[in-house]
């Protein structure tokens, strides 16, 4: 391996370790980081509730590992995301192995850096979700059958079968449909039909029957055989039929209730910020190699691989379709994608026919990398007082020395590369060390269970007053804070998290208190120009307190 791509490799990590220390972000992110302390707790791995109440959405996995990291590293933020991390190393692992069987060692190097450096990438593995797992298992599981389709040794048909497992059990059946959409399309167009019909299929079957049967057997017991439990405000629901079908296809029958709107494009417009910096290439690479299958007439010969195209265009159509999208949702194909795009880029560097595209996009990137720079650099230098002078100055320094990089590199045949590479690295070196640290002082429900447990408050003896709280509170005050919405019900010797403008309700009650704790409250995920601007700032701001009741 190049020594650059070696010091790539190295200041990814480094940006991905920086990560780790940043306070888990509300909503999603935080909820499961809750919901595992919570499992932990309970001593409870088949059951699964959420601030107490029974939980049916996400499958277990996530909280599985989660709960078990937190019980040999403690509960902290670094323990949540240790995991999803090592499932986002084997995802580029399996990534460079997938390409590698059908490319050269070259190209597979490039996939497995394009993958590791995609902004949504970086981004999962700090704020982390189901998707960082899921994506790493089902990648492992379509390297593993690719291996077994050449090689037929058994042991990769296995493993395939524990990938696909780990997946259904972190997000359900797309972990089985996407290796089913990659590979069909593949033989389809190989016409090799015989391929289809294997008894060790059967085998396989099995394997993932006797994996999913703890999480089918907990979900039968909590719901199926509860009809009078109350679950996302309705009765008589099966958590089996919701996990097989409602959650993942019911969102595109109509079975299920969530519906925000979004289009066939939605996915794909979000791409344009969470693959970079690869998205332009990845987009005249797909296109590329969808005309080359249509002159083909949907053949491939045994030496090329269809597998990449049909796991990324089929899984992108199947989850456009749904009636609810959430920008993550796309991750679980950026492996595909990365493998596409290095392909193409190689090509774009080493044949002579691709040089006037090559530097249109060379041009463009440059000015694109340059105007990313100095975003990073005015995020850094503005909304925050707090971010060290000297940081402010080597953002500037960033950008001055990077784009004197850019000027004596420009001439080498691999600089969009290259440069992509520096500036991801760039920007989320400073990003996670200036700027989400200081976003999330504003994220109240973080801030105050960490008080709350720095000061050996009680969450059992805490409530809210009239106040919503996301789940980073419990999960950092490492217990459920409840709420008491009538004011009759609080009682002296009670510690009440509230708002600033509920205070004067105490008042008028003839309530005393102390205030022990306060600062302020902002919906970090919702960032905002005045929420940005320190001379708005406090026009869109909350303030929160925590008070003992005296």
């Amino acid at each position: 391996m190049k020594p650059t791509y070696l010091y790539a490799f190295a200041g990814l990590l480094l940006v991905y370790i920086l990560g780790w220390f940043i306070p888990v972000m509300d909503i999603d992110a935080a909820q499961y980081a809750s919901m595992s302390r919570e499992m932990l707790e309970r001593k409870d791995f088949l059951h699964f509730f959420d601030v107490g109440q029974p939980y049916l959405d996400k499958p277990p996995f996530l909280f599985w590992i989660s709960a078990l990291s937190m019980k040999i590293f403690g509960i902290n933020h670094f323990a949540y995301r240790l995991p999803s991390f090592l499932f986002a190393v084997l995802a580029v692992w399996s990534t460079y192995r997938l390409a590698k069987l059908f490319y050269d060692q070259h190209t597979a190097t490039l996939a497995a850096l394009i993958l590791a450096s995609s902004q949504g990438f970086i981004l999962m593995n700090h704020d982390v979700r189901t998707d960082t797992i899921l994506t790493g298992a089902v990648i492992f599981s379509i390297w593993q059958l690719a291996s077994w389709y050449q090689h037929q040794k058994i042991l990769h048909l296995l493993m395939a079968s524990l990938g696909i497992s780990i997946g259904m059990m972190t997000k359900g059946p797309v972990a089985l449909l996407v290796p089913a959409f990659a590979f069909g399309t593949h033989f389809i167009m190989q016409r090799n039909f015989r391929v289809f019909f294997k008894w060790q299929y059967l085998l396989a079957l099995m394997m993932r029957v006797i994996l999913l049967m703890p999480m089918c057997i907990g979900l039968y017991q909590q719901f199926d055989s509860h009809p009078e439990t109350t679950v996302n405000h309705e009765q008589n629901v099966s958590g089996l039929k919701f996990f097989f079908w409602t959650q993942s296809f019911g969102r595109i029958t109509g079975a299920s209730s969530w519906n925000n709107g979004a289009t066939i494009f939605f996915l794909l417009e979000n791409m344009l910020w969470s693959f970079l910096p690869g998205f332009v290439f990845f987009m005249f690479a797909l296109v590329l190699k969808t005309k080359n299958i249509f002159l083909q007439k949907f053949r491939i010969t045994e030496r090329q691989e269809a597998i990449t195209w049909g796991g990324f265009v089929l899984t992108y159509l199947s989850l456009g379709m749904s009636r609810y999208q959430l920008p993550h949702y796309i991750f679980v194909a950026f492996p595909f994608a990365a493998i596409i795009t290095a392909d193409f880029i190689k090509r774009l560097t080493e044949e002579d026919r691709m040089q006037r595209l090559m530097k249109r996009l060379k041009y463009f990137h440059v000015v694109l990398f340059i105007l990313l720079l100095i975003s990073m650099a005015v995020l850094v230098i503005w909304p925050f007082d707090d971010v060290h002078q000297w940081m402010k100055i080597m953002a500037v320094i960033a950008v001055a020395a990077v784009s004197y990089c850019f000027y004596k590199i420009h001439q080498h045949k691999n600089f969009i590369l290259y440069a992509g590479l520096l500036v991801t690295i760039m920007i989320n070196f400073f990003l996670n060390t200036c700027f989400y640290p200081s976003l999330l002082k504003y994220q109240a429900a973080s801030n105050a269970g960490e008080w709350m447990h720095s000061h050996h408050i009680d969450p059992n003896h805490t409530y809210t007053f009239q106040y919503v709280m996301w789940r980073s509170l419990h999960f950092y005050a490492q217990g459920i804070v409840k709420s008491k919405d009538d004011i009759n019900s609080i009682e002296k010797g009670d510690y009440i998290l509230t708002q600033k403008d509920k205070l004067p309700l105490l008042q008028q009650a003839n309530i005393h208190y102390d205030i022990l704790y306060e600062g302020p409250d902002y919906p970090v995920s919702k960032i905002t120009l005045p929420f940005l601007n320190p001379e708005t700032r406090d026009g869109v701001l909350n303030h929160f307190f925590l008070i003992k009741i005296i």
